[in-house]
């Protein structure tokens, strides 16, 4: 097969594999559609339960109501078909890796994404409480804590992914000592760097108070340590192949 044939051959397989994530996340958001409502109150629940008495939130936009459960209900739709998108695009990429490439790189796309929905799940169940009960607690006598849906929703996805980052931290970890640009005995020596660092990022992409800046500071340094675990771990087990 010539060299066109097979760029060619390999758009073909590209293009299959994007429908078929697209359309299992079509498949996905059509079923969850008459539940977009419901899903947002989901959402929402961490801030409504931290609310005054009679508190409520608020849509400022005409369009705002309909579309903003329906971006919740496309995202969900998004966290559902991620293993199958991941599956595809896997199935793209893995006839061109060898085998030590494989067992190494799959295990590590299974990691990631759980890592990334327990950072989720800690933002949603553990920090969005804590940082809501703050926030609502700090407001002026008199001010009524009545939040935009569609900022609401803003805040809460950029949670999501600063903590489903922050929990991608081991598997950096071990990426890193695997290839070779960094040994474990390296990331022991940097470590009061990075715990500078962790509270650095928890000051950033955390509202402005304590309590919330340490709950993104601690798992990150956390995480850090248990890349460096892991690392050393599977550096005992075989030797690095990339």
């Amino acid at each position: 097969m010539s060299g066109s044939e097979t760029f060619i051959a390999h758009l073909i397989e590209l293009r299959s594999r994007l429908l078929r994530s697209v359309t299992a996340l079509l498949l996905v958001f059509v079923a969850l559609f008459p539940w977009a409502a419901d899903l947002y109150a989901l959402l929402a629940r961490p801030l409504l339960a931290k609310l005054p008495a009679g508190g409520q939130m608020i849509a400022t936009d005409v369009t705002t109501p309909f579309f903003v459960p329906l971006k919740v209900a496309m995202m969900a739709a998004f966290l559902i078909a991620l293993p199958y998108i991941l599956y595809q695009i896997w199935r793209f990429v893995a006839p061109g890796l060898y085998e030590h490439e494989k067992r190494l790189v799959w295990p590590l796309i299974v990691a990631s994404t759980l890592l990334f929905f327990c950072g989720m799940a800690f933002a949603y169940f553990v920090v969005f409480p804590v940082v809501f009960g703050f926030i609502t607690a700090a407001a002026p006598q008199g001010v009524a804590v009545m939040t935009d849906i569609d900022k609401y929703l803003s805040f809460v996805l950029s949670m999501f992914v600063a903590f489903g980052v922050t929990f991608q931290v081991p598997v950096a970890v071990v990426l890193l000592v695997r290839m070779g640009f960094v040994t474990v005995e390296k990331l022991r020596e940097i470590r009061p760097y990075v715990v500078v660092g962790a509270f650095v990022v928890g000051a950033i992409f955390t509202p402005p108070d304590v309590v919330s800046q340490f709950m993104l500071a601690m798992p990150l340094w956390l995480l850090y340590e248990a890349g460096i675990v892991v690392a050393g771990w599977l550096g005992k087990r075989t030797p690095a192949t990339i």
